[in-house]
């Protein structure tokens, strides 16, 4: 195949992908985000969040997430960057938009900021090997402090 026919095809594969992650989290399919991931994935929620080693731990996070603290939420990406390294393996940049209603108190947070990604080709096709969410700002969010986006100045 054209190595840009090729890398058009994994670009699109690769978007699909992150907005699945979205779209099963939005609709609490716990599992089917977890198998988005490599078996040895790490995720990386922030400097007040553990990170998460293996798809193990991701699905246990995300499972008690969604049970005990999120009653509703909906995530949108845009602003997609893509890199390759090599045709087995890329990283990539996207901005976040998140919205949230918790269960407790019935209140809602939003967070603005970006996911950042390592990727993988396997049997199954692109799978996340790392993700790392940073914020740029938040409002009524349930945690003070996030990585920061790596603004000049600040």
């Amino acid at each position: 195949m054209d190595d840009t026919i090729r890398a058009l095809l994994d670009k699109d594969a690769i978007r699909d992908l992150i907005h699945a992650y979205c779209d099963h989290f939005d609709k609490a399919e716990a599992a089917e985000v977890a198998a988005l991931f490599t078996e040895d994935a790490v995720v990386d929620y922030g400097p007040e969040v553990a990170p998460l080693h293996g798809r193990t731990a991701i699905l246990a996070q995300i499972e008690g997430g969604l049970a005990e603290f999120f009653a509703a939420s909906s995530h949108h990406v845009s602003n997609v960057r893509i890199a390759f390294d090599g045709p087995d393996r890329a990283s990539s940049v996207c901005y976040l938009y998140a919205w949230h209603i918790y269960r407790e108190s019935g209140a809602e947070g939003e967070l603005w900021g970006r996911y950042h990604h390592d990727l993988v080709r396997t049997a199954d096709g692109w799978r996340f090997a790392r993700l790392e969410l940073r914020g740029a700002g938040t409002r009524n969010f349930h945690r003070a402090r996030m990585h920061p986006i790596g603004r000049r100045g600040g």
